[in-house]
């Protein structure tokens, strides 16, 4: 599979955001990620780092949190 999954940078740890990412929209300037399940979470973030090979989407938190 392609899909790849979302880690929250925290306090210098890498922590899971959310798994099997499938879509991620922009909103505003929210982030909304969607699995291939269907889950959905919006998060105040940007995209730190994407690694495809290794199916890694590293985000990092805004001012005003999620």
């Amino acid at each position: 599979m392609c899909e790849a999954s979302a880690y929250l940078l925290k306090d210098g740890k890498e922590e899971l955001f959310l798994k099997e990412v499938d879509i991620i929209e922009p909103e505003g300037d929210k982030l909304r990620l969607i699995n291939i399940f269907g889950e959905q979470k919006i998060i105040k973030a940007r995209i730190k780092r994407m690694s495809l090979v290794n199916h890694k989407i590293l985000l990092e938190s805004e001012e005003g949190g999620e």
